[in-house]
């Protein structure tokens, strides 16, 4: 049986959140959980709340580690954390992924210390998943390295083509170089030798995308730099929370627009859940040698649930054997690249 690793103290509303949701996801997924915190804190919750423990393990850690602490906390000040605790457990193969609501900058950091990255890769990035007129994308990176080179872009690409692939389904998906236009001479140094790179990476790279096709689908994943795609994050949340609000105010003005708003019921709720972070679970710290999934930080039970979901199927598919297979064929045609380029020169 799979085992999950749950930071129990990770979030705005840990530990009862996160226990509902890893009890919701034991009986539904068939998995068991390590969830890692003050012990006595996470029983006595559980049971003041009237949540089932079957299929729950504990690690004791006697620290929490809070957003307002410096990241490297969880290394040193706070290594007892419960966050720290829960990456050294998956790093000893005592459980197959990990998931938590913490601190994104602590988990970052955690897991590339304590855990590791897959060799080769240069950095991990934070990959969310956002919502399209057609389904959703990938964005990578959207916070974890606010200055890239352009390597990291197509190992970016590489591990999201491959995570979307693997876990929605998608065949052969797009990766796109977030630009400021579409033709090739656009863009940056970082996004114009980004894009001669993936000419050798095994993906279906279509060289760059602008920002306002994002949300009309125009590609599955999208790469860009920590800084960019942090501002790409945050104005989709917030034009997601205005529109949202927006269509509310409108079919409630009168009794017309109400009744318009019970014949629009049900594609409304589709609407909603599109764009329902809770839905998706969590974003994906891609480059770590071991599934480790980042919870929105005021996730419910709902959110946890589908978090766990989520990393069950990381684990699963075997993103990180598919990953790693990708750096090699692209390390394999960069080193011939490199031979013939010597080879010219004499």
């Amino acid at each position: 049986m799979m085992k999950v690793i749950v930071d129990g103290f990770g979030g705005d509303n840990a530990p009862i959140a996160v226990l509902k949701g890893c009890e919701l996801a034991v009986r539904e997924y068939g998995v068991t959980v390590l969830l890692t915190g003050d012990t006595e804190k996470l029983t006595a919750c559980a049971q003041e709340n009237g949540v089932s423990l079957a299929g729950f393990e504990f690690a004791n850690a006697t620290q929490v580690i809070s957003m307002e602490d410096e990241p490297t906390d969880v290394i040193k000040a706070k290594s007892d954390c419960s966050m720290a605790v829960g990456l050294k457990l998956l790093k000893e193969g005592k459980g197959d992924a990990f998931v938590s609501a913490g601190s994104t900058g602590a988990l970052v950091v955690g897991s590339s210390t304590l855990v590791g990255r897959i060799k080769g890769i240069k950095r991990a990035a934070l990959a969310p998943m956002l919502p399209t007129s057609k389904g959703m994308y990938m964005l990578m990176d959207s916070g974890a390295n606010l200055d890239c080179r352009p390597e990291m872009l197509v190992q970016f690409g590489i591990m999201g083509s491959v995570y979307m692939g693997k876990i929605a389904g998608i065949s052969n998906p797009r990766v796109g170089v977030v630009n400021v236009g579409t033709e090739e001479t656009k863009g940056t140094e970082l996004e114009l030798e980004a894009n001669e790179l993936f000419k050798l990476a095994p993906v279906n790279c279509i060289g760059n995308v602008e920002a306002r096709e994002l949300p009309l689908g125009g590609c599955e994943v999208a790469v860009t730099d920590g800084f960019t795609g942090n501002v790409i994050l945050k104005l989709t949340e917030g034009l997601a929370k205005g529109f949202s609000a927006n269509i509310k105010k409108m079919l409630l003005k009168n009794a017309g627009t109400k009744l318009a708003a019970l014949l629009l019921k049900s594609g409304l709720q589709e609407f909603k859940k599109s764009m329902d972070y809770t839905e998706y679970g969590g974003a994906p710290l891609m480059g770590i040698n071991k599934p480790v999934i980042k919870a929105h930080g005021s996730s419910d039970a709902k959110a946890f649930k589908n978090a766990i979901r989520q990393a069950k199927a990381f684990h699963e598919q075997n993103v990180i054997g598919e990953i790693e297979a990708g750096l090699k064929t692209l390390s394999s045609k960069m080193a011939e690249r490199e031979s013939a380029q010597v080879g010219a020169a004499e």
